[in-house]
């Protein structure tokens, strides 16, 4: 009787609770994100990544002297080992970045001693974290530069961790305000909930695999293109569209042809999602900046004409979720499309790691549940029957 009770789900588990979490709260009816019982958009404004980074770990904002720890942690943990690069200047020019990303991680795991000592602490876990998030930016910058023929660039003590960032990866000290712009991206995509790529380090944290284990499936995960490709996507759109006078057009040929307009729709939040706002405001000033506002006017005119036209012809709303403008953010950085997604890596390995911990030391014990779902067989060849086996000469 328990057995036939037990529910059949095909949903890719949305809407179903699998676990309790204090780390993020997105509230998609309101339009709500929370890390840690903050908005989102007060942590963007106020807070730079390293804040949020102890914020997310430690479960409070730090203070002054937390804060210059974290910062000396970043600082010495964002160099890479030798081999790793070594390794890397082997792999082809034309390896993905997400691959390289997601190969560099348990490639890291064999210079951690608490790997190597099979230390299962929380303070080993801590540790990890620790080197793992200021290291994710050095590898995106590090691959980029040696698949262009360059020499990786070591961090400077004197820049945080975006700025910096932005210089590995350019070689140029950035402006400090392009810099802030950079902070405020990491923060806005540092956690969101039980994504995608966030249950997949969860479920691998749950058999009791150490952090860069859980980690690795988490980039396998974001790598996916119905996960972190969006932003790609929506900017290859922008540069399709070239200029606001076609913007109309594009949205209806898109509508027409049973497609969508990259960027709009959530499956979360049935408002805008909070973050886009943040980020629109960035966009026209790196306009500004340049001198050519191009990209917030086709993004921002793109945006409300997707929203009418959507209204129109299915007669209720679409939101604009945050890679509608991530997108042109970056780009407008000098940010190659292709290091979107590991941008976005960079950001949401403070949530992931986060997540790791809690998963394996929420409560009283280290003794995660471990993740074991069900499936519905539902036959194969030979029906609901077992098959009956055939020798060889007789198939």
């Amino acid at each position: 009787m328990e057995e036939a009770c037990k529910p059949v789900l095909n949903t890719g588990l949305r809407g179903v609770v699998i676990a309790d979490t204090r780390i993020c709260d997105v509230d998609g009816a309101n339009g709500r994100l929370i890390y840690r019982g903050y908005l989102v958009q007060d942590l963007a404004q106020g807070a730079s990544f390293e804040e949020v980074t102890h914020l997310l770990l430690y479960e409070k904002l730090p203070s002054s002297d937390e804060l210059e720890e974290m910062k000396r942690r970043f600082r010495e943990n964002q160099g890479l080992p030798a081999e790793l690069i070594a390794a890397f200047k082997t792999m082809p020019k034309d390896a993905t970045p997400m691959e390289v990303l997601q190969a560099a991680v348990p490639m890291l795991a064999q210079h951690d001693e608490d790997v190597k000592q099979r230390d299962q602490s929380m303070e080993a876990a801590l540790r990890m974290a620790h080197k793992l998030i200021p290291k994710f930016s050095a590898i995106v910058a590090a691959w980029h530069r040696i698949r262009n023929g360059q020499e990786p660039v070591e961090p400077l003590a004197e820049l945080g961790h975006a700025a910096n960032f932005l210089y590995m990866l350019t070689g140029e000290v950035p402006d400090e305000e392009v810099a802030r712009f950079m902070d405020v991206a990491l923060v806005c995509h540092a956690e969101h909930s039980f994504n995608a790529s966030t249950f997949a380090a969860r479920e691998v944290a749950s058999t009791r695999a150490h952090m860069y284990a859980a980690v690795a499936a988490a980039v396998g995960s974001l790598s996916g293109d119905l996960h972190g490709g969006a932003n790609m996507r929506v900017m290859e759109m922008l540069m399709k569209i070239g200029s606001t006078d076609k913007v109309h057009d594009y949205v209806n040929q898109e509508f027409d042809a049973g497609r969508v307009i990259f960027g709009l729709g959530h499956a979360v939040y049935d408002t805008d999602d909070p973050r886009a706002p943040i980020l629109v405001e960035m966009i026209k000033r790196m306009g500004e900046k340049s001198g050519d506002t191009k990209w917030y006017d086709i993004s921002t005119l793109l945006e409300k004409t997707g929203k009418e036209e959507f209204k129109k012809r299915k007669n209720k709303d679409i939101y604009v979720n945050v890679d509608f403008y991530s997108a042109s953010l970056y780009y407008s950085m000098g940010i190659p499309i292709d290091l979107f997604t590991p941008v976005f890596a960079v950001a949401r390995i403070a949530g992931w790691c986060t997540h790791v911990v809690e998963e394996q030391f929420a409560g009283a014990a280290p003794k995660p549940m471990l993740y074991r779902p069900e499936s519905e067989y539902i036959g194969d060849y030979c029906g609901p029957d077992v098959c009956e086996f055939t020798g060889l000469d007789d198939r």
